[in-house]
């Protein structure tokens, strides 16, 4: 399983309305992509327009060819794309290790 982290910032004073957004887009949209198996967003407390999202793909190309290159992208980003305030810096992680 890959772990994809999105660093997100929102113009200032859009925190509500962009969790409603992200919620819709991944509840609506994201999860209808192959591999994708669920994701989870937090809100900064000391940078409240700063937002982590986390999306759990079986692959890397799950995320960068089925999903990026879909019109599912396009959707996604017609939801949540009017709320950054600069590009989300993305990368994609494996699991190495975790608590019992």
């Amino acid at each position: 399983m890959i772990l994809e982290l999105a660093d997100i910032r929102i113009h200032p004073g859009q925190q509500a309305a962009f969790e409603k957004a992200i919620e819709l887009g991944l509840n609506t949209v994201a999860c209808k992509a192959k591999g994708f198996q669920g994701g989870k967003v937090n809100r900064g407390i000391e940078s409240p327009e700063r937002y982590v999202l986390q999306i759990f793909w079986d692959t890397l190309e799950d995320h960068t060819v089925g999903f990026r290159e879909s019109p599912l992208f396009t959707e996604w980003r017609a939801i949540v794309g009017p709320f950054f305030a600069a590009p989300p810096h993305v990368e994609h992680f494996e699991l190495t290790a975790k608590s019992a």
